[in-house]
């Protein structure tokens, strides 16, 4: 029997449902809405169809089925979940505590945990957790920042996080990126900044970053690029310089 169509319990066991206290009374169907069954998505249906079942399940020996009952129960029955032995519900909890109660899951030994809560924060909770011994975690941060404040992580150790600096930042604070040691944060910059501060990147060496720049700097310092080691980068500027003269010929100068 392929294993889609198994219907068995977190331990491996087949799923009995005359055993079931739910049957004949709750939302469930077997290998589609079952508590018992192994697979969270069977799970997550179930409490779906039945969430007044939930806080039932907060001490449930399988951990996805605690953390699939942390998703649908009573706000107030979270709290015993904060010191679950697995992340998954403590991660539930993360997600759904009143933050006053969260926040000291910053502290938690899990980064799925933290994650989780540093999706929901603002303000300086928000700002604390740049500073997370995890790239991860702060990777979410960065995506959530008030873009004028993404100068916090704009030296962050991970170049994944600069790059979403660079990428959302406020583009008055953008130049102070543009000797950033990975390539491609720079790439970001080049492709956000402004024509006219294009010149920062000019002499970039990296091609891909230079190529991005002589396609969109100023036509007025476009001839500077002639000269670029890359081919690739000679052809461009040659086409864009070529098709500006065609419409100027065209349409005549000024226009």
């Amino acid at each position: 029997m392929d294993e889609a169509e198994e219907a068995l319990d977190w331990t491996g066991q087949p799923i009995d449902c005359a055993a079931c206290p739910h049957v004949g009374q709750a939302a469930c169907e077997p290998l589609k809405a079952c508590v018992n069954d192994r697979r969270a998505r069977r799970i997550e249906r179930f409490f779906m169809a039945n969430r007044e079942l939930a806080d039932d399940y907060l001490d449930h020996p399988y951990f996805e089925v605690r953390a699939l009952a942390g998703r649908h129960c009573n706000v107030f029955r979270l709290q015993r979940l904060i010191n679950d032995p697995e992340p998954e519900p403590r991660a539930s909890a993360a997600l759904r505590l009143p933050l006053p109660r969260a926040l000291p899951m910053k502290a938690d030994a899990d980064r799925r945990v933290r994650v989780a809560l540093a999706s929901r924060l603002t303000g300086q909770a928000q700002l604390d957790m740049t500073t997370d011994p995890d790239s991860w975690v702060r990777l979410v941060v960065a995506r959530r920042l008030p873009p004028e404040l993404l100068v916090v992580v704009a030296n962050d150790v991970d170049s994944e996080v600069r790059r979403v600096a660079a990428r959302r930042m406020t583009l008055s604070a953008l130049p102070a990126m543009v000797g950033d040691p990975e390539p491609m944060v720079r790439l970001e910059v080049a492709e956000r900044l402004p024509p006219e501060r294009l010149h920062l990147l000019a002499r970039d060496p990296d091609m891909r970053v230079r190529f991005t720049v002589a396609e969109r700097i100023d036509l007025e310092s476009l001839a500077a690029f002639r000269d670029d080691p890359e081919s690739v980068i000679q052809e461009l500027v040659a086409a864009r310089l070529a098709s500006s003269q065609q419409e100027e010929d065209t349409n005549g100068p000024g226009t």
